[in-house]
């Protein structure tokens, strides 16, 4: 039985800020889903927190490439660090974001160990890149760069760390749950990378794509497989508190259909949840549902 361990991950280092001097709110994810009583219903053991470096703009103006892209390459050796000791040990790493980029710190752990996939569960393509700009703008918030950056495309201080780009290959991604109309499918198609939009997975019902998405990912030559699940996959009607709510997402017992089978698999190596915003919700009823889904996925007996 493979052990859960919890932990901290909360960086906002990734996103642009909500208003004029404020900081992203994500980097509470953690505390909020601790607060639930998190460690104790997933029976997980404790994994500390991976503090990031301060969120500060500076001088940053567009057209300089990513922001806080130095502070980002730190704290993503950093992560990976603690998730590699811990996938070493057998451990399976659970981590609460935090933005979209605490991913990077999973996939070069998972580098540095062999050849490993991503389900990649998000309500955007998040594949914005410098080849790319004249569609989807200039880069910029790597939360916004996900798909792009693990799989090479961006600014090599990012894409790049201990000269082993590509953290994951084109082949060994499946984006589930973006918008049907999103920007980056026509891209995405052309260059083979798998991805599923909320309508096909309605057509086919969530159980049956993941299943399907699963046979892809057990397939040598992978060691594995990461699942990285961004909040926003959810559509606003049971999870607005995402800095981009985007209408036309996933129901909360399509997701759970979803990504059972993928979380199901002892092929599957740990987790990344990111991108719930405390901040934007006062009552704290993302925080009960985030937390239950995690409870029915991952608890142990």
């Amino acid at each position: 039985m493979r052990r859960t361990v919890l932990i901290d991950a909360p960086s906002n280092l990734g996103l642009r800020p909500p208003a004029p001097g404020t900081v992203p709110g994500c980097y509470k994810l953690a505390g909020a889903l601790r607060e639930q009583g998190l460690l104790r219903r997933l029976g997980a053991r404790e994994g500390g927190v991976v503090v990031p470096p301060r969120y500060d703009l500076g001088d940053w103006r567009e057209g300089d490439g990513d922001f806080h892209a130095a502070a980002l390459a730190r704290y993503t050796g950093r992560l990976a660090d603690r998730v590699e000791g811990h996938v070493r040990a057998g451990g399976f790493p659970v981590l609460l974001g935090g933005d979209c980029s605490i991913l990077l710190g999973a996939v070069l752990a998972l580098r540095r160990l062999g050849r490993y996939g991503v389900a990649y569960l998000d309500g955007h393509g998040d594949f914005r890149h410098p080849g790319n700009a004249a569609v989807s703008g200039p880069v910029g918030a790597a939360a916004g760069e996900g798909v792009a950056q693990i799989t090479g495309r961006g600014q090599p201080d990012l894409t790049d760390l201990e000269g082993r780009r590509p953290y994951v290959r084109d082949t060994d991604v499946h984006v589930l749950g973006l918008r049907d109309a999103d920007e980056h499918r026509p891209e995405l198609t052309a260059l083979g990378i798998a991805h599923t939009p909320v309508g096909e997975i309605r057509r086919r019902g969530p159980a049956a794509v993941g299943r399907a998405v699963l046979g892809h990912l057990h397939k040598p030559p992978l060691d594995g497989f990461w699942i990285h699940l961004d909040a926003d996959v959810l559509d606003p009607s049971v999870m607005p508190a995402v800095d981009s709510p985007d209408p036309g997402g996933l129901l909360t017992g399509e997701l759970r259909d979803l990504i059972g089978p993928l979380a199901a698999s002892p092929r599957c190596v740990g987790l990344d949840l990111t991108i719930y915003d405390p901040d934007r919700d006062p009552e704290g009823t993302g925080a009960v549902l985030l937390a239950g889904l995690l409870d029915g996925l991952f608890a142990q007996p």
